[in-house]
């Protein structure tokens, strides 16, 4: 009855010193572990963007004007050359084209050390709703580009080289100004050139941002208000994933052995790792618990 009596909670303080070992391995383990999620980066590309609110005669009706061409996002690239819109109450309800351009690309590029938006207009041609014959605005070249790489800052430009028409008006553009342009009896449009936008990790470029207020007369439009952008890049860098190397050790100890003392085994060959130490105790202690429960049995069975 005795030696019953004692191998019980002999086998049970074995049992809970097992299950202590189990579980505090995969604690010890868990702790050293890292999680990290790769970011390939974002890329965009546009070749026009329009905000506009179109006013009807004696404005009865209000009628949104809001219309892109070649907007994309990596990794994507589109070149269409023509826009066209339709808007109730304007051009008899016929579609009328927004822009046209001789080359309207858009690129946006992403890999796992860069992200790149691009975008290239030549001989454009953009018009408004109830100005058929009169440009709002004429360009021979625009350009916008957005670059961002991983150990490198990013990089933003944009160009209007040269002259514009605006309104059947010649303007020589400022680089990086601003450039109002009224028209009696049309309206007014003040161009922002070339703006660039950088940080540590984004890019963003525009190459033109026309803010129109237009009022034509009889022309069965009363009045366009809104913006219209022209050539916009955009990049994010991605994220350099962690190389997974070991955190180097502050203390100062740390590394050291007497003179003479065998160097440390590879753990990375042997299996070993951080956790080794916790594993080899708890296997001692399973020992230790195993024999004395043994030895003292052993004594009460004589």
């Amino acid at each position: 009855m005795n030696s019953n009596s004692f191998r019980l909670p002999a086998r049970r303080l074995a049992a809970l010193a097992t299950v202590t070992a189990l579980t505090a391995a995969p604690a010890v383990l868990g702790a050293g572990a890292a999680h990290a999620t790769g970011d390939h980066g974002r890329a965009s590309a546009v070749v026009l963007r329009t905000g506009l609110d179109v006013s009807l005669l004696d404005k009865t009706v209000n009628v949104p004007l809001a219309v892109t061409l070649n907007e994309v996002r990596a990794p994507r690239s589109a070149d269409r050359t023509a826009l066209s819109a339709r808007l109730d109450g304007v051009n008899g309800g016929k579609p009328f084209t927004v822009l046209g351009a001789d080359v309207a690309e858009a690129r946006a590029t992403v890999n796992a050390r860069r992200a790149e938006g691009s975008v290239r207009v030549a001989h454009a041609r953009l018009h408004l709703p109830g100005l058929p014959l009169l440009s709002l605005v004429e360009a021979e070249t625009i350009t916008a580009r957005a670059t961002c790489a991983v150990g490198t800052a990013p990089t933003a430009s944009a160009d209007v080289p040269g002259t514009v028409t605006v309104l059947g008006k010649r303007v020589t553009l400022t680089a990086g100004g601003r450039t109002e342009v009224e028209v009696p009896g049309v309206g007014e449009v003040r161009l922002d050139l070339s703006q660039r936008r950088t940080t540590t990790r984004t890019a963003a470029a525009t190459a033109l941002e026309l803010t129109v207020s237009v009022n034509p007369l009889k022309l069965n439009v009363a009045e366009v208000e809104g913006t219209v952008t022209l050539a916009e890049a955009t990049c994010e860098s991605p994220m350099v994933p962690p190389t997974g190397k070991p955190v180097p050790s502050h203390d100062p100890a740390a590394g050291t052995r007497p003179q003479g003392a065998p160097a440390e085994a590879n753990l990375a060959e042997t299996g070993g790792d951080s956790a080794t130490p916790y594993l080899a105790g708890g296997a001692l202690a399973l020992l230790l618990v195993g024999g004395g429960a043994a030895t003292v049995a052993r004594r009460r069975k004589h």
